[in-house]
């Protein structure tokens, strides 16, 4: 994500009319092409998708998309040099391209879109590429699973946020939802047991961590393409990451990075 959140990605965007919120949804959908909005708003799943298709068509009309992809992909390996500066980027790479490679793109706009453009020629810029396909991945992932246990996306944001300890509204009501869609998603979800007032019952954690064991469920082939490797992967990952977040390019709450 560091492309949404590097504050030199987003003063070059800024540069160029981008702001935060069309910067974030033209430079995520972009990898896919020039899709029509609802099929951006589907991918995007968790936003209403109004909201998603203005920002995008607004992204589109600023700046056309190989500038988007040229200035995201610079602006984000300089980014990265300036925050971790010389490091051996290589191995991790060769291990995660392994996984990208491997990947199944069945039912995966994102990823497939990232998975789509060319490699970097920056080992910075391929690390980046690389966990930015397994991120999509994931979450392409997440919304098969949770899309098959019945949960609709206004349903599925506020399990999420109460999952992760937010309050209620803190993650779904950035969403953009109407209220009377949340209203009604919240009556679903105390008619089915899953909340309590304005907290997750036993069962509606208990159906949470299901959807997330089979999110990862969906991810084994990823992992078992790394290999033995992956514990070194995510501890080399792990202490880059957090030199990212002190760095201030990235939100600190360790709840963000679990909501996604």
């Amino acid at each position: 994500m560091h492309a949404v959140w590097s504050r030199l990605v987003n003063e070059r965007l800024a540069a160029q009319g981008l702001n935060f919120l069309t910067g974030y949804v033209w430079g995520r959908a972009a990898p896919m092409g020039e899709p029509v909005a609802p099929l951006v708003a589907a991918a995007f799943a968790a936003f209403e998708p109004g909201l998603i298709a203005t920002l995008y068509e607004e992204g589109r009309r600023v700046l056309e998309r190989d500038s988007l992809l040229r200035m995201q992909e610079e602006a984000t390996v300089e980014s990265l040099h300036a925050i971790l500066g010389e490091v051996a980027a290589a191995p991790l790479v060769a291990a995660l391209r392994r996984a990208v490679e491997a990947a199944d793109g069945t039912g995966r706009p994102l990823f497939a879109g990232v998975r789509a453009l060319p490699w970097p020629a920056d080992p910075l810029g391929q690390l980046w590429r690389a966990c930015h396909a397994l991120r999509e991945h994931r979450g392409d992932s997440h919304i098969a699973a949770y899309t098959a246990a019945g949960f609709d996306p206004v349903e599925m944001n506020i399990l999420t946020e109460l999952w992760v300890g937010w309050p209620l509204g803190a993650y779904s009501g950035t969403r953009a939802w109407p209220q009377a869609r949340s209203e009604q998603a919240l009556a679903r979800l105390r008619a089915a047991g899953l909340l309590d007032g304005d907290l997750l019952t036993a069962q509606g954690r208990a159906t949470r961590d299901a959807i997330e064991e089979r999110t990862d469920a969906l991810e084994q082939a990823l992992v078992d393409a790394i290999g033995p490797e992956l514990p070194d992967v995510l501890a080399q990952l792990n202490t880059w990451g957090a030199r990212i977040t002190e760095s201030g390019n990235f939100p600190p709450d360790p709840r963000k990075r679990a909501a996604g």
